[in-house]
């Protein structure tokens, strides 16, 4: 195979914004097939999402078996191997410690002015539930990943859904590590209809306030079609990368950090950007030799991806670069350059930022600490990664006094009066001619 080169100096600029498209999934094409599913499960309930997992999953569940049993959470604790064990237990610690530090105050108050006295309340979500895929893989970082910030959050009540096996059982490291999270309702079911019971309520599967969690693209079209009637959160589709790198990095470092998004699935996006010419070359050259090397089927997904949506971008100077990435708005970029905190405030658009040529993508998947579900598709021009926010939700308060009522009522008397609003505007002067009527007295 062949990895495209991109040169930014002989690119228009519509040639240039055609790269910031990601093939990714076309959820508009799914659409159609998705609403019959919601609908039947909105109509049907347990049965329907029976009679789905069944077709979609290939195992028949019946509805007594869609809620994992406290046994089998804490046989999967019981399975992992000590080094998993470990693993798992050192990565829980460093993302609460850091969701932790996300934590705001339960309430903050000010006074305004005299005797207008306004603030804040800061209130977990009654309920959440929380996708975590299965589709490509099994992923108990997911479940770390939303567990850990809605746990932190205090939300009342947290619902796993996870996709079953063959066999219909949850991943084990999945039960595992929401057990140790101290979760303990995980349902089995995946898919659409996970997402339309979760959205819903079933007779089995109580509905929630809200849905997180990346998925499939018919996850995502679940999502998009239940948003009118539940918060489905940030959207997460296909993973997607820029490294930034230049030779003070050796070219291999630079090549397999590139793999680590592209394998994700053959959707995902992947681009080296430099401004070195012949260093850019020479990454290039080493991506087929690494994609060769790995298991079959992550190789089939790089390759897809640097067909599609990957390659290698030459820009002019340091500013072009950035302006690319910018530009791009990556999910994940990494900074392998020689000064590269210099480059951080000039980053405007980025889920996260790794610095520096010991923060692989790797470990930022699963265990420093900050949250790898994040935006895709553009979306981190003005969404942010899951955080311990996204399970709460502010309600202001405030309180005038009679003093400062007087002060301020007239000035917004001529507000309402300007957008003709006469309930308003009766409001504040039945309470202003009372006021005369008791000063008189």
């Amino acid at each position: 195979m062949e990895v495209r080169f991109f040169d930014l100096s002989r690119m228009s600029g519509s040639e240039r914004a055609a790269l910031y498209v990601r093939s990714g999934v076309n959820v508009s094409n799914l659409i159609p097939k998705v609403i019959p599913i919601l609908d039947g499960i909105k109509n049907r309930g347990d049965a329907a999402v029976r009679e789905f997992t069944a077709q979609f999953d290939g195992v028949d569940l019946s509805p007594e078996r869609f809620l994992v049993s406290q046994s089998d959470m804490d046989e999967a604790v019981q399975s992992l191997s000590p080094e998993l064990s470990d693993a798992i237990r050192t990565s829980l610690d460093n993302i609460t410690r850091f969701h932790e530090a996300q934590r705001e105050p339960e309430t903050w108050s000010m006074e305004i002015r005299p005797g207008l006295v306004a603030g804040e309340r800061t209130i977990p979500i009654d309920s959440v539930g929380l996708y975590v895929p299965r589709g490509k893989g099994s992923f108990p970082s997911m479940m770390m990943m939303s567990g850990v910030p809605a746990k932190v959050a205090r939300v009342r009540r947290i619902v796993v859904a996870t996709p079953p096996d063959a066999n219909g059982a949850a991943d084990r490291a999945t039960l595992a590590v929401a057990r140790l999270i101290g979760i303990h309702e995980v349902y089995a079911l995946g898919g659409v209809q996970a997402i339309g019971a979760m959205c819903y309520g079933t007779e089995t599967v109580p509905r929630v306030d809200k849905i997180v969690g990346p998925g499939s693209g018919f996850v995502m079209a679940a999502k998009q079609l239940v948003s009118t009637e539940i918060d489905t959160g940030m959207p997460a589709g296909p993973s997607e990368a820029i490294v930034f790198a230049d030779d003070s990095v050796d070219v291999e470092t630079a090549a397999v950090d590139l793999l680590i998004e592209a394998e994700h699935g053959p959707d995902s996006a992947a681009y080296l950007v430099c401004v070195d010419g012949e260093y850019a070359r020479r990454v290039a050259e080493i991506i087929p030799k690494l994609i060769a090397d790995l298991p079959e089927e992550r190789r089939g997904y790089c390759e897809a991806v640097f067909r599609e949506n990957g390659g290698v971008v030459l820009a002019a100077d340091v500013e072009d670069a950035v302006n690319f990435i910018n530009g791009f708005a990556p999910e994940h970029l990494q900074l392998m350059v020689r000064e590269p905190w210099a480059l951080v405030p000039q980053i405007r658009t980025a889920g996260e930022v790794l610095i520096g040529p010991f923060t692989p993508g790797t470990l930022a998947n699963y265990s420093i600490g900050p949250n790898a579900i994040l935006p895709t598709s553009g979306f981190a021009r003005t969404a942010s990664a899951l955080s311990v926010r996204d399970f709460t939700r502010k309600m202001s308060f405030a309180e005038a006094t009679e003093a400062a009522f007087l002060e301020l009522a007239p000035k917004t008397l001529a507000l309402t009066e300007y957008e003709g609003f006469a309930a308003h505007a009766r409001a504040l002067t039945l309470r202003l001619n009372a006021t005369d009527v008791l000063s008189e007295k």
